[in-house]
Parts: C-alpha cells; structure tokens; sequence
C-alpha cells in the first residue's frame, strides 16, 4: 500500500570500487543484448524478409543496425531514462511509482498510468519466458555449423542446459556469479576481435556507419524496410536492462561499461557479420559461427552457451525482483520468497515464478525448436515495455520534472516515435509467434489488475464493517476486561479501524493481554525506506500502542526485524515466549450482489486469495506463536 506521506529517501550510490562495478555490470546488465550478434543480423535477412545480400542491403541494414543502438541504448536509455530514478532505481514498477507522485489528484490520469505501467511489468514475463529459449538455443545451434552430426542434439543439449539452469536457482547464484563478470568480459573481446578480423579483409564496410545508407535503404525498400524493422530491433534487446538495473550498479559504471566495451564490441561483430556475407552470401545460413575459423567455433560455442546462460540468470533474477516489488505494491498475491544469500539482500529465490518460467521455456523450445522460430516471438515484448516505459517517462518529465511540453514531445516524443515504429513492425509478426508473449502479457495483467482491485474492494468492506479504533479503545476503559500476563500482537491492513481478529479474540476468549499492539506494514512507493524512518510508535491508552513499519517496495517486511527495532528505538521490549501474533484470516465469498468486478474475477480472486502464502511465512512470524481468526468478507 502507497501512501502520499512517504518517508523521504536519498539516492546511495553502490560503495564498490568502480572497475567491479562495471565488470558486475557486464555480466548481469549487458548479457541479453550482448548475445544479440547469435541472431540479429541472420534474421534480418530471413527469406520471408526477401532481402537480397546486396551491397546496397548489407550496408543499409548495418547502418540501421548502428544507428538504432546509438538512439535507443546511447541516447534514450543512458541519457535521458536514466534520469528517471526513484531513489536510484530504475525498472518500469519503479518508473510507474515515480510517475504516480506527480498525479495524486488526478484519479483519471492515475487510473490510466497504472495500468499503463502494470501492463508493461506483465510484458516483461512473457520476455522473461522467450528469452532463456532464444539465447541459450541460438549459442547450441553452433554445434551444426561445427559438424551436421551434431544437428540431432541441439534440442536435447539446449533442453538439458535450460533444466541446470532452473535447478540450481534454489542454491542461490553467488558463487556463480563471482564468474559472471568475467566470462561476459571474455565474451565481448572475442566478437570483437573475431568481427575485427573480418573486417580488414573488407574494411569499406565501415561506411556503414554513414546514416546515409540507412535512409538510402529505407527510401529504396519502404516496406521490406518496414517489415525488417522487427529484425534490427533484436539487436536492441536487453537495452531495457541499463535501465532496470541502475540500482544495482550505478549510472557511471554502466556507462563506462557500454563505451568502453560493450557497443565497440557488438559493432565490431556485426560489421565483421557484414562483411563476411558480403564476400560469402551463402553464410546468411548462420553468419555468427561461419564467420569464424573451422578451429574456433567449439570453443565459440561453449563460450557462447556460457554468455547466454549469463544473459538468461540476469532475466530470470530480474523476473524474481520485479515479482517482489509487485508483491510488496499490491499487484501480486504474497508467495513464497526466499533468500539465497546472507549478505545480500538481492538474491532471492521465488520458487513459483520459477518453475512457471521453466515449464514455458521448455515448452517453447519444443514448440518453436529452432531460434528462427522464437525470433518472431521475441521482440514484441521488449518492444511494447520499451513504448509504455517512454510514456511513463513523458507523465515523469512533465509533473515532476516540469518540462515544457515543446521539450516533453520534442525529445521523448521523438523516442516514442521510434519505439512505436520498431512495436509495428514486430507486431507484424503476431501470427507466426509473436501471439505469445501478449498472451502471456495479457494473462498476467488480467491476475495482477484483478488482484489489486480485488485487495482494494476487500478493504473497502472491512472498512464499511469496521469500527473506529481509538474510540473504541476508550470505550472499553469503562468496562475493561480481564487483563492476562503477555503480548498480544494483532497485525492489521488499517491503521484507524478495530482489526476483526481483536474483536474476536474479545468476543470468544473475554480477555485481553496487559499489552497490546496493533501493527501495519506500510509500503510506500519509493525502493528503500531509511532504518530510521522505519517504525512510528504510537500510545493509544493503558497498555495499548499503535506501530506502523514502513519498508519500500524493494524490500522484505520482516516482524521480528519490527520487534527489535521497537527495542532498541523506544526501549519497548517484547519477549519471544510471551508475544502472541493474532492474525485474521479472510474468506472470499463470491455471492455477486455487490457492485465491484465480473464474478469471473470475484472467482479468480477468491483462489488468488486462497492460495497466498501465509502471513506467517510472509512476515517471518514465529509459527508457534501465531493464532488466526477467520472471518468471511462479500466482495
């Protein structure tokens, strides 16, 4: 739950040495689009594209190719999205909260931007499912170029790295990811160096990057230009990731990362792709592996399997984030999270987003089973996150940035431009797979968007049910029950009305405890909250207090956390074998006579709400001392 009085935070920039920063970031931001040069420019000259291998073509769709990473990544991204920061995170939920504080009294607008921005984080898992798919089965793929005895073994090989993969997820991913950074590092020189190679045998291929030649291109071939678009926005995926990731590394390190390697590198490699074909157009079968030397391309594939399981252990890391913020901003039941590292509070491990992931990962390879296949799936979801993610941005420029609108249209407008003509073209591709990832997308905003509605109705009925706390405290000083030794923690959703459980432990039990604690976790639209903002204590009367815990949505509530921290800030200690939690427990009834969704999503609530993890796992809240009240609630 957001609340327009959120703590103010300061951005903390990441305390490493600079040089780790940017070889962290190598391995965990660049992993996706540096793995692009297996299959960007292949696709681009895909026979259903009908593109020949002319020079003419080879130069426009580099020049294309060039040019849209310089506007996108260079300029968008590293430039202006990066300015966007909320406490300096980045990622489309931590856009969307930004966006929402300049639009508090717009209840339209604010409707519109949430679900413009909840749509986006829905995108991302349908890429977060055809990435893994793509990378690792384009790197396997190699293996034909190597020997044709090998061809059989593609899927078996990919299906098998693809289960290692999501197997080891639950040991946590430290003590690989020390290798992370390094093998990327490795990874980058070697297309560089192998692209260089090519390129001296024809080095007139660098008037590619003439803009001239991809406006020459476009001009000469509207709407094969038009329909090719799809094809270079591949070497574009993963750009949304410098982004996204900002928090974890800091603008400068990812910075010098993409300048000083990164886009050398990929540029290097494709203009050396370029140049190949331009002297052998019967290497367009694969042009990444046929470029190299007979010698070269096992160990090309094995570093290749390498980067692109890096590429694909940053997506699936990524989805486990995102999952947790959504959670911790109400767009996501509460699920089972665990931390994989003591040190880091980063790695977490969601096993039911994980395993949702592996089903359809493996489920792609076997239904697409070659990475032409998945190419025309992939893209749109990039593609549309990168469109609304602009838009968000727009609202950001605007109301908190106080941009003239000459300036908003003028240079994100221009952004946009560009990110809706790549969407178009990718969006041609929806009957030949890309159907997938806006199926996936429009599962997951129909679960989240029903779920938020569904937890505000829910609250709206207990509010309507419930009775103000403080007078109602006064009142029972009048006739005060018997009071018992201990404390009586009851955790509550409103931090003004009676929790039900509290009513009921008086109406059964007839008792209350000598001291009582009403507690709400509060979660504000900002990433972390400071440990000194964290808990508001309240008195309320004679051995009844009022304490709220704030956390950001990038954090883990923990109660225990709570407890001692009220300890060593207010000197109110609680002692663990006399502290009892009284939760309550709701009943979805879906009887349809109240006004607020479809029964569908009365129904699709109720089992949501059903099947959440339980507030004590949640909240880390000791088991044995937990007692639940349950009580039914009409939505």
């Amino acid at each position: 739950m957001s609340s327009p009085a959120a703590p103010v935070t300061h951005s903390h920039a990441p305390h490493a040495p600079t040089a780790a920063l940017v070889l962290g970031a190598l391995g965990v931001v660049f992993g996706d689009i540096g793995t692009s040069p297996l299959y960007a420019l292949k696709e681009c000259f895909s026979p259903e594209h009908g593109i020949a291998p002319t020079p003419e073509n080879v130069m426009g769709l580099l020049s294309l190719i060039t040019w849209s990473m310089a506007w996108v990544i260079a300029f968008k991204y590293l430039s202006v999205m990066m300015r966007a920061d909320n406490d300096g995170e980045g990622g489309i939920l931590a856009l969307l909260a930004l966006a929402l504080r300049g639009i508090h009294h717009e209840p339209r607008t604010r409707w519109a931007v949430i679900m413009l921005g909840i749509f986006g984080a829905a995108m991302f898992y349908g890429d977060s499912m055809i990435t893994p798919a793509i990378s690792v089965l384009s790197a396997v793929e190699g293996l034909e170029v190597a020997t044709p005895l090998f061809a059989h073994w593609v899927i078996p090989v990919t299906l098998a790295i693809l289960t290692a993969l999501f197997v080891i997820q639950r040991h946590g991913t430290a003590s690989v990811g020390a290798f992370f950074g390094p093998v990327t590092a490795v990874w980058f020189l070697s297309i560089g160096a192998i692209g260089a190679w090519r390129i001296s045998g024809n080095p007139e291929v660098l008037a590619a990057a003439n803009p001239s030649h991809a406006v020459y291109f476009l001009l000469t071939n509207p709407l094969l230009g038009f329909l090719v678009l799809g094809a270079v926005f591949l070497a574009l995926t993963g750009g949304e990731a410098l982004y996204a990731d900002m928090g974890h590394f800091g603008k400068r390190p990812i910075r010098i990362a993409w300048w000083g390697l990164v886009m050398p590198a990929l540029l290097l490699n494709y203009y050396g792709q370029g140049a190949f074909v331009l002297a052998d157009p019967a290497g367009l079968k694969n042009p990444f592996y046929l470029m190299l030397p007979s010698w070269g391309v096992l160990p090309m594939v094995a570093l290749a399997t390498a980067a692109t399981v890096i590429a694909s252990q940053a997506v699936i890391s990524g989805a486990f984030s995102m999952t947790r913020q959504a959670i911790q901003l109400g767009y996501v039941p509460r699920l089972e999270i665990l931390h994989t590292s003591s040190r880091a509070i980063g790695q977490i491990y969601v096993p039911f987003v994980n395993w949702t992931l592996f089903v359809a990962v493996i489920l792609l390879v076997l239904g697409f089973r070659t990475s032409d296949g998945l190419a025309n799936a992939y893209g749109i979801a990039v593609a549309a996150t990168m469109v609304i993610e602009c838009l968000l941005a727009m609202v950001v420029a605007r109301r908190l940035w106080k941009w003239s609108p000459l300036a908003t249209w003028g240079i994100l407008g221009s952004m946009l431009a560009i990110d809706l003509a790549f969407f178009a073209s990718n969006a041609t591709k929806f009957l030949s797979g890309g159907w997938f990832p806006l199926v996936i997308g429009a599962a997951c905003f129909t679960l989240l968007v029903t779920w938020k509605r569904g937890r505000t109705l829910l609250g709206r009925r207990l509010a309507e049910q419930g009775i103000p706390l403080e007078p109602f405290l006064q009142s029972l000083a009048l006739g005060p029950p018997q009071r018992v030794e201990g404390t009586a923690v009851f955790m509550t959703g409103s931090t003004d009305t009676v929790p039900s459980a509290f009513l009921h432990n008086l109406k059964h039990n007839k008792v209350l405890h000598e001291r009582v604690v009403f507690l709400t976790v509060v979660t504000h639209d900002v990433p972390k909250v400071p440990v000194e903002d964290r808990l508001q204590l309240k008195r309320l009367g004679e051995g009844f207090w009022k304490l709220e815990a704030w956390y950001g949505f990038k954090e883990q509530p923990d109660v225990q956390e709570i407890l001692d921290g009220c300890r060593v800030r207010y000197g109110l200690a609680f002692e663990p074998m006399e502290t009892s939690f009284f939760l309550s427990r709701e009943t979805i009834v879906c009887a349809g006579e109240r006004p607020g969704m479809a029964t569908w999503r009365d129904h699709l609530f109720a089992w949501m709400n059903r099947n959440a993890t339980r507030a004590t796992d949640f909240f880390n809240i000791p088991i044995n001392r937990v007692v639940e009240l349950g009580t039914h609630v009409d939505i």
